[in-house]
């Protein structure tokens, strides 16, 4: 991986944990910086940057580590952000995802695991084509009498509109530029959200669960993600389509 330039933003008011972070980073070349509150964090995020990946506990003085990742996220969709937090339930994990983070490790952590998801979570960002060159830059889909706002996470279904998590909206995405493709749930896995441990091929059933009663609320089947029997999902725009 080219190190240069990488730099990682620190967000964390454990001092020990912090440096030995920060010691660890820095001899994998990677330029650091430790913020130990959420005011201070959101100004040496604006004021220092551009950042390569936010390493980002939970539980500070001055704002959560939810807020902090919904403003970070707000101000960039694609830098990487690593929760590291004693929270282990379920719940807090699945707010941090809806919140934007990419990935989620529990105090006591292992070193080793850390420094490996860091180096994965880099070198795909360091990957990643300019928006603008690629098909995922498009913000807006309209279809039937659906439109689907990228940005503000909304669907509007005739007039009706409702607000996705991050992660439901990276989900009907992936489906809108993927359309009529066969997707398997191996496939969702690894392209929607960044190998995510945290995640099972169950929790792709939920999701694709609430986007068909967001797309299609009187519906009881769905016209719009179809299920591929034995494989994953299919999507289709046109509505009177079936397989």
């Amino acid at each position: 991986m080219n190190n240069e330039a990488v730099k990682i933003l620190i967000i964390e008011d454990e001092k020990a944990i912090a440096a030995g972070l920060e010691f660890n980073f820095q001899e994998d070349g990677f330029e650091t910086l430790i913020e130990g509150d959420g005011p201070s964090a959101l100004k040496a995020y604006e004021n220092n940057g551009p950042w390569s990946l936010v390493v980002l506990d939970l539980m500070l003085p001055g704002m959560s580590g939810y807020e902090i990742c919904k403003e970070i996220r707000s101000r960039n969709a694609s830098v990487p952000i690593m929760v590291l937090s004693a929270k282990a339930t379920g719940q807090d994990k699945a707010h941090a995802f809806d919140c934007g983070a990419n990935q989620y490790v529990t105090k006591p952590f292992e070193l080793l695991e850390v420094l490996s998801r860091v180096r994965n979570l880099i070198k795909s960002y360091q990957a990643q084509p300019r928006a603008e060159d690629t098909p995922d830059s498009r913000k807006r889909f309209e279809f039937d009498d659906i439109i689907v706002d990228v940005d503000q996470f909304q669907v509007e279904v005739s007039g009706e509109v409702s607000t996705l998590t991050k992660m439901e909206m990276q989900l009907l995405k992936y489906f809108l530029l993927n359309e009529g493709k066969v997707l398997s749930r191996a496939q969702i896995m690894e392209n929607v959200w960044d190998q995510s441990s945290d995640l099972s091929t169950r929790s792709i059933d939920n999701f694709v669960m609430r986007l068909r009663r967001i797309l299609e609320p009187e519906s009881s089947s769905s016209s719009y993600i179809l299920s591929v029997r034995g494989t994953g999902y299919r999507f289709v725009k046109n509505s009177a389509e079936t397989l």
